[in-house]
């Protein structure tokens, strides 16, 4: 088996990381999270809650209500693709030649990228005038979940 060299580093004592003993895990910085604020940390709080702020490190949550909910984005030329494959998995449905679905349950934003040649009726909040003016050329609807 042949081997080759590694010549990185070579010769370098810290390895591109500051002092010897660097590198090593969270040693050199006192610690992971809040830990490492005895002896010496405990001056600066006390210091600052001396002049009434909050200790030393991250506080408080995350509001998570005023997150929204992440679209995927369906163009018309994916969504001709994809609605065979879902009329068969029950996430869309055929009566005759056309074709229903909801992309609220889906969680899809409708773009209008593609051509249509399939009549589909969909129900959509977020979606483009290029799509909604496509699916109606093409014999099909769009419609909010609201109407």
């Amino acid at each position: 088996m042949v081997t080759k060299k590694s010549r990185k580093q070579r010769g370098s004592r810290t390895h591109g990381w500051g002092a010897g003993k660097k590198h090593r895990g969270a040693g050199h910085r006192g610690g992971r999270g809040r830990a490492g604020q005895g002896k010496r940390g405990q001056q600066r709080a006390t210091k600052l809650y001396a002049k009434g702020q909050k200790g030393i490190g991250r506080k408080g949550f995350r509001i998570t209500r005023a997150i929204k909910p992440k679209l995927n984005a369906l163009n018309l030329k994916n969504l001709e693709q994809l609605i065979d494959k879902w009329a068969i998995e029950k996430k869309a449905t055929k009566i005759k030649d056309i074709y229903s679905i909801d992309l609220n349950k889906l969680k899809y934003k409708l773009l209008g990228t593609g051509k249509l040649s399939k009549k589909i009726n969909v129900i959509v909040d977020n979606y483009s005038k290029a799509a909604k003016e496509k699916i109606e050329k093409a014999g099909g609807s769009v419609k909010t979940s609201k109407e």
